[in-house]
């Protein structure tokens, strides 16, 4: 059997998402909305596959034929008369759960890939014998044939997403390199052009000069179309001694699906806002412009207060090696009011509590612009995963100007970070009943300041295209050096783009570090109903926590390549060493042996000293982040963040040693179920499924009812179009292209 790293184990944590209660609040003009939102989100999901590793589209494809033919109890006699054990498989169904849940086959959190845990003989028995084999045997056993390999393999590269040696991706074809991925950025920013819904592809010609293609996604391809921002775009350029074409179409068949949904939801509008921003978006999907998608947020800006919520593109960076491009996402989700109404207080209390962080206040927002902040529960999400909370968009130009949106997926948050005392890892055994009873209530209080006043506060120093800076070069004075400012961001560039692979987690970390710094004021805690000792207990385990996810975000770290595959993780363990560096035993991490003999450890948080010793740590800390992200120093910030980031064997932490018993004691990431809609005449209805690997697979097969062999169809034919530019699968499985 597999690394038990790259397995998911068949008792991992599958917990179904509630919405019923907030759906059936919904006017029927209301529900018709969300649900023409949710089925552009799941078409636009698909996309993914795409994003994530060559075969992940025909793996998604062969389990989609595999269970529209038989119900996952259907197929277990089968599996059984083929000899596999019961426990073999459930093995099946929890990575078929697996790669529908995460849209691939690696994880979401953490870009690990996740293998079947079950002989690959025993498997391919069972898919060649079912009935979707007896229904179309030459395309199912094309498909295994083209994948099955890949599916099971763990050779070096294959083990991580990550680019050219590190692992594999599909944002870049598989030849390029980080340097390739640093000129394209280059080519990029001189026309102008945003990475977020692009990939690149590499070519050598006849003269051995470099050629590459940067795709933009798009409905359009080559077909003449009106001319547009985009069109003028499309054609060759030189750059640098190399040639880079500009072409469009990625994905086309399934942003077909997604505008085509997009346009009838506009009929069912709650105001103009919604329907210009779903205009912005459809533009944006149908012309491959990232500038029509600007547009269409800042429509979704502008919409306060609407009862259903939804937001669609090419959204977070973080799974992109390089740290630009952006991978497919859209959620719907409806109003939870009663914790809505604590958000509200808390951006009432926004631009007082923003005085309190620690930079000057030439390095904020020179006005706050009062954001929509409310608890949503989810309907549905479409993407590789799940997040608790989201502070969208994500343009830095939008942010700074026009602001944003924060967002707190309540019934995410109720089920999804959930732990039982007895998997409760590292902590001390008088911690843990605290820890269960507040970390609940201490993540909607760090969640909101994450999201709000983290991601939400600092300014960042630009200067636009005719040279004007947004700041007072004279006057400004750099906390840190004493002197003027000497760097700032030039016309074309942004926070990504600058600081590349480490802006999402540089980001991530400072959003962290201003929830934990602002945690300890009084009037944060009051909002969430807390005071006195349940404010001090709320407090402590937010730091706990936070602690303790340092410990465990080890699990994220490849010492191979001395590497960080998750921007979150890799944010708590650089605040993990930021505490234990502020000394006095304000933090201490102890090797131990656990209870069952095995390597164990215990994480401590000297709760007397989080004032006097942490909080003074974490300003000193805070600022520097702050004056380097707003002047851009990307030197200064690569220097001071990687430096906390490194992960050693220097004691006394002995981190490296450490990894391993945190692999050793690790918990994966639950599943989550989520619903469907359906149109039923008129009326939208709510279709919900167990709390399991089954009612998982039957969630997504019951997503395209009318559609779903045509999506295999599709997703096979992209990946087959493309598969050249990697070592993978070499050609379309026989009846598929």
């Amino acid at each position: 059997m597999a690394d038990t790293q790259y397995i998911l184990p068949n008792d991992i944590g599958v917990s179904s998402l509630d919405c019923r209660e907030a759906f059936r609040l919904l006017s029927p003009t209301e529900r018709l909305y969300a649900h023409h939102l949710s089925r552009a989100a799941w078409y636009g999901g698909l996309a993914v596959l795409l994003q994530t590793s060559p075969e992940a589209p025909y793996i998604y494809a062969l389990l989609s034929r595999l269970f529209r033919a038989q119900d996952p109890d259907q197929l277990l006699q089968h599996a059984l008369a083929e000899g596999l054990t019961e426990e073999e498989y459930q093995a099946f169904l929890v990575y078929a759960a697996g790669v529908f849940s995460n849209m691939g086959n690696y994880k979401s959190f953490g870009d690990t890939k996740f293998v079947p845990n079950l002989p690959k003989e025993k498997l391919e028995r069972v898919i060649l014998g079912s009935v979707a084999a007896q229904q179309r045997p030459e395309e199912v056993r094309g498909l295994w044939q083209t994948c099955g390999e890949l599916m099971f393999s763990l050779e070096p590269r294959l083990r991580h997403l990550g680019l050219g040696k590190e692992g594999i991706t599909t944002y870049f074809s598989g030849d390029c390199t980080m340097e390739d991925a640093k000129l394209a950025q280059d080519f990029l920013d001189s026309q102008n052009l945003s990475a977020y819904n692009t990939r690149l592809f590499k070519k050598v010609d006849e003269e051995g000069k470099a050629c590459y293609e940067v795709r933009l996604a798009s409905v359009l391809g080559t077909e003449p179309s009106p001319d547009s921002e985009v069109t003028s775009k499309l054609k060759s350029y030189e750059f640098r001694g190399s040639r880079f074409q500009v072409t469009r179409g990625d994905y086309s068949p399934l942003l077909q699906k997604v505008v085509e949904h997009l346009e009838k939801a506009k009929a069912y509008a709650a105001n103009s806002h919604q329907e210009q921003m779903l205009a912005q978006y459809v533009e944006s999907f149908t012309q491959g412009s990232i500038e029509a998608h600007k547009r269409g947020s800042r429509f979704w800006i502008q919409d306060k207060g609407p009862i259903v919520r939804g937001y669609i593109g090419f959204i977070e960076s973080y799974r992109d090696p390089f740290g630009s491009r952006g991978e497919f996402e859209g959620f719907v989700a409806m109003v939870n009011k009663a914790m809505s109404a604590k958000f509200e207080r808390l951006v009432a209390s926004a631009e007082q509590l923003l005085k309190e962080l620690p930079w000057p206040p030439a390095f904020e927002k020179d006005k706050f612009l009062t954001p929509d902040f409310t608890s949503l529960d989810v309907l549905t999400f479409a993407g590789s995963g799940i997040p608790a909370g989201i502070n969208i968009p994500n343009y830095d130009d939008l942010r700074q100007t026009e602001g944003f949106k924060n967002v707190s997926l309540g019934n995410v948050l109720a089920v999804a970070y959930t732990t039982q005392r007895e998997k409760l890892t590292f902590l001390e055994e008088d911690d843990k009943d605290l820890y269960l009873r507040w970390k609940g209530p201490s993540f909607d209080v760090q969640v909101g300041l994450h999201e709000l006043l983290g991601h939400g506060s600092g300014k960042l120093f630009v200067q636009d295209e005719k040279g004007a800076l947004n700041f007072d070069r004279e006057t400004v004075i750099n906390p840190e050096t004493g002197e003027q400012i000497q760097s700032w961001y030039r016309s074309g560039e942004t926070w990504d783009s600058k600081f590349s692979n480490i802006a999402s987690s540089y980001e991530e970390c400072r959003a962290e570090s201003v929830g934990l710094y602002l945690c300890l004021n009084p009037q944060v805690l009051e909002i969430f109903g807390f005071e006195g000792a349940d404010a001090e207990d709320v407090i402590y385990v937010n730091w706990l926590n936070m602690v303790r996810a340092g410990l465990l975000a080890l699990e994220f770290y490849t010492p191979e390549a001395c590497s960080w595959r998750q921007a979150h993780m890799q944010a708590r363990f650089v605040i993990l060493r930021v505490l234990l560096e502020a000394g006095e035993g304000l933090v201490t991490v102890t090797p131990c042996t656990g209870s069952d003999g095995r390597p164990d450890a215990r994480v401590r948080l000297d709760r007397s000293k989080i004032r006097s010793v942490g909080r003074p740590a974490l300003e000193r800390f805070l600022r520097r982040l702050q004056v380097l992200k707003s002047t851009g120093d990307v030197a200064g910030g690569r220097a001071l963040y990687e430096g906390y980031a490194a992960v050693t064997d220097e004691p006394p932490e002995c981190f490296l040693t450490l990894r391993d018993t945190v692999l050793l004691r690790k918990e994966s990431r639950k599943l989550i179920v989520q619903p469907n809609t359906r149109l039923e005449g008129s009326e939208v209805q709510l279709l919900e499924y167990e709390a399991s690997a089954a009612g998982l697979i039957r969630s997504f097969c019951d997503r395209f009812p009318e559609d779903g062999p045509e999506l295999e169809e599709v997703l096979t034919q992209l990946a087959a179009a493309d598969a050249r530019f990697w070592k993978g699968p070499s050609a379309a499985p026989s009846g598929q292209a």
